[in-house]
């Protein structure tokens, strides 16, 4: 009878929505023991607690993280307990692949992580559809790689469930910078981003202003700018 009672208890819980899931401590996430020296360097331009909480990542979630390089937000998202989909394209692999490896056989997260190697224009495994897409500091890498772009996000727009969302961000280039920047200072144009990705159908439907630091001048390399300005877009999948 206690065995019966047990299962139908863990099948109810198994069935509670991921909107439903218990909000995780994100601010002790980000101070867990175990997180590596150059991870914490990495938090203090990315406001980590502030990020997770604005993804709104928990137990329940599936997350694709688009240009995951060593896993260091997959790792954050992993640890508030979504499962996250890490992907790199053979290129960037070949580049920190290493370095994703170790992390994967160190962090108590591991199991929540799934390496994806693809590439960018194509970026989901087929067949799946994702709670969440994430895509952040690199929209400036993807414009002078030459990545095909439209068929990006068309295809990021197609790898969402219906009405989930597409949450990127990037280091802010002046207003009206186009592409002008993207490798010189490693920046983006936060309006022509924003009209790339709404033409593949997406709607802008909020701003994270946690990276914000509006005395950044946007005129020097965003990896050596003291408080460099970032933006935060969350875009939704309409159908």
């Amino acid at each position: 009878m206690k065995r019966t009672i047990f299962a139908a208890l863990a099948f109810l819980l198994a069935a509670v929505p991921a909107s439903f899931a218990q909000t995780p401590d994100y601010g002790a996430i980000v101070a867990a023991p175990d997180r590596s020296a150059d991870d914490h360097k990495l938090d203090a331009n990315r406001a980590p607690a502030a990020w997770l909480a604005y993804l709104g990542v928990k137990p329940g979630v599936t997350v694709l993280d688009i240009f995951a390089v060593n896993g260091y937000k997959a790792d954050l998202m992993a640890r508030a307990g979504a499962k996250v989909y890490a992907q790199n394209s053979e290129g960037a692999m070949a580049r920190v692949g290493d370095k994703l490896k170790a992390r994967l056989a160190a962090s108590p997260a591991a199991k929540n992580i799934v390496s994806v190697v693809r590439p960018l224009d194509d970026p989901a495994p087929p067949g799946m559809q994702f709670d969440l897409v994430t895509f952040f500091f690199a929209y400036h890498d993807i414009t002078y790689l030459g990545v095909d772009r439209p068929k990006m996000l068309k295809a990021i727009y197609a790898a969402l469930k219906p009405g989930a969302y597409f949450i990127m961000g990037d280091w802010s280039a002046k207003p009206g910078a186009g592409t002008s920047v993207v490798r010189s200072l490693h920046r983006s144009d936060e309006a022509l981003v924003t009209k790339e990705i709404e033409a593949a159908g997406f709607k802008l439907v909020g701003h994270g202003d946690f990276l914000r630091h509006p005395e950044d001048k946007r005129d020097t390399h965003s990896h050596v700018a003291s408080n460099v300005d970032g933006y935060v877009l969350k875009f939704q999948k309409t159908n």
